[in-house]
């Protein structure tokens, strides 16, 4: 649906290094019925996908960690997220995106995954809808070791928690990561995982 408050986009791309961050200029129809101009970035990265690995025999999540630069540079001392594991689809639909993550980052193949919701993580500069899933994981699933695929640098470190723990995790500050929080919660919520 157009929104008829919004006229005379321009748009220029400002880098195309990583993905791409665009300069949008255009007029919003304000309240009382006056255009503005307004001039925003917008970066633009893909979509992608993020799953809860969960154990509930064991009561266990399987989580990753990694280092990640921009937390770093915004005071993160040693830049190292403790996160869901989650991929960009790069024209993958989200569930084949997921279930190739979960095997390249964790080495759980997952036969089986539930889409549970989807969101903007940051609407006001990035265009990213990921879509969130779940997947129950067991030991007889571990196909490999994980760590990330060879060609992504990733260098992911693979971590098998207590749920309970995971969520005091997020209590202590020792988890940080929205989409990590949000499906921890989802599990909480919906009592997937005891604790």
């Amino acid at each position: 649906m157009k929104n008829e408050n919004v006229r005379n986009i321009k748009k220029e791309v400002l880098s195309d290094n990583w993905y791409t961050l665009n300069k949008l200029t255009f007029e919003y129809k304000k309240q009382d019925g006056t255009w503005e101009k307004q001039i925003r970035e917008a970066y633009d990265r893909g979509n992608g996908a993020a799953i809860l690995l969960y154990n509930p025999k064991k009561g266990t999540v399987t989580l990753t960690k990694q280092f990640r630069m921009p937390t770093y540079l915004n005071g993160n001392d040693d830049g190292m997220m403790i996160e869901v594991c989650a991929g960009v689809l790069d024209g993958d639909s989200p569930e084949t995106c997921i279930k190739k993550e979960a095997e390249e980052e964790t080495g759980y193949k997952l036969n089986k995954v539930e889409k549970v919701f989807e969101s903007y993580m940051s609407p006001g500069s990035v265009t990213e809808i990921l879509h969130y899933f779940i997947g129950e994981y067991d030991d007889d699933m571990k196909v490999g070791e994980g760590g990330g695929a060879e060609d992504e640098t990733e260098n992911i470190e693979v971590l098998e928690l207590p749920f309970k723990t995971a969520l005091e995790m997020i209590a202590s500050g020792e988890i940080k990561d929205a989409k990590t929080i949000l499906l921890l919660q989802y599990a909480q919520i919906n009592s997937l995982c005891p604790y």
